[in-house]
């Protein structure tokens, strides 16, 4: 069996690629060795195939060359839906609206818009990915600052202050106080636990946390009530449990009503240095003593804290 040179480049190329069809490796082998002028059984003992997989492949290189070693179109019914119609599917579901108002299209609308069915529609769209059902928000900031405030608080995270304690400060307000109306029931084996469906409603409570990113340390109140009078009482009990003799720097995020006013009773008056760092996504949250909006970082020597 003789092979041209571009036969023998096409064979080893389709031996050496890794996304090569196992079957279509196997017998661009059986090609190449039997050029080297094997035999059927000297070839099929190097391969560990059969001879007559051996003589099959030879022979069907021998008629169609290349194109022999391909499988050919298995029988079965043809396709019914077209490349240009699979197109439109793509385009329309990407392109336009729905009708009647609706949010997003659906299997069985799109289905009625195109003429086929809603089987043949779900195919198509899981083939490319699509899933016109699922939506996700994105925000962009309008503060100038932006970019010194990211970096101010990713440095934070990455490379802390020595001899610092970095704390993220967070909040969370209107969480429902719930309990079952019976207790719940221990897991016995094989069986999940299980609480009764009923309960009973306690108010809301708010939820103040700050996480310590050095041990991952995470210091948290509860109370009844959302205002500046609430966060201020787990600022001074964040500096009970903050070591004194340390600067501590951390990172704090709050909503309207818990802006506070400058501290001037010189309870804050524990750190030599506190330095504030608002997070990037809300600007203009942290206020000098004055009130007045200061840069996103503020370092204060003087021994009081201007918190917001």
């Amino acid at each position: 069996m003789e092979l041209t040179a571009e036969e023998r480049r096409v064979l080893r190329g389709w031996v050496r690629h890794r996304k090569t069809a196992q079957a279509l490796a196997v017998r661009s082998r059986i090609v190449l060795a039997c050029a080297q002028g094997g035999t059927i059984t000297a070839v099929a003992t190097e391969l560990g195939v059969s001879r007559d997989m051996v003589s099959k492949w030879r022979r069907r290189f021998a008629e169609h060359r290349l194109e022999g070693l391909v499988d050919e179109p298995r029988p079965g019914r043809p396709r019914t839906v077209g490349g240009d119609q699979v197109e439109q599917v793509v385009v329309k579901t990407l392109e336009s609206a729905p009708p009647k108002g609706d949010t997003h299209w659906s299997t069985r609308s799109m289905a009625k818009a195109t003429g086929m069915s809603q089987t043949t529609v779900s195919r198509i769209w899981r083939a490319f990915g699509l899933k016109p059902h699922q939506m996700e928000t994105w925000k962009l900031s309008t503060d100038p600052q932006f970019i010194d405030k990211v970096r101010d608080i990713v440095g934070l995270y990455l490379e802390p202050p020595e001899r610092a304690l970095v704390l993220c400060v967070d909040e969370k307000s209107q969480m429902q106080a719930i309990d079952r109306t019976a207790p719940i029931l221990p897991v016995p084996a094989t069986t999940p636990a299980r609480m009764s469906h009923g309960y009973v409603r306690h108010g809301t409570t708010s939820l103040f946390a700050a996480l310590e990113l050095s041990s991952g340390a995470v210091i948290a109140e509860h109370h009844r009530r959302h205002r500046h009078q609430e966060f201020l009482r787990f600022l001074k009990t964040i500096d009970k449990a903050a070591r004194r003799s340390w600067t501590c720097t951390w990172s704090a995020t709050t909503t309207p009503p818990t802006r506070l006013r400058p501290c001037t009773s010189g309870s804050c008056a524990t750190h030599a240095s506190t330095r504030t760092s608002p997070r990037p996504a809300r600007p203009g949250l942290t206020s000098s003593s004055d009130g007045s909006p200061s840069s996103p970082t503020v370092n204060s020597a003087a021994p009081h804290t201007a918190v917001s």
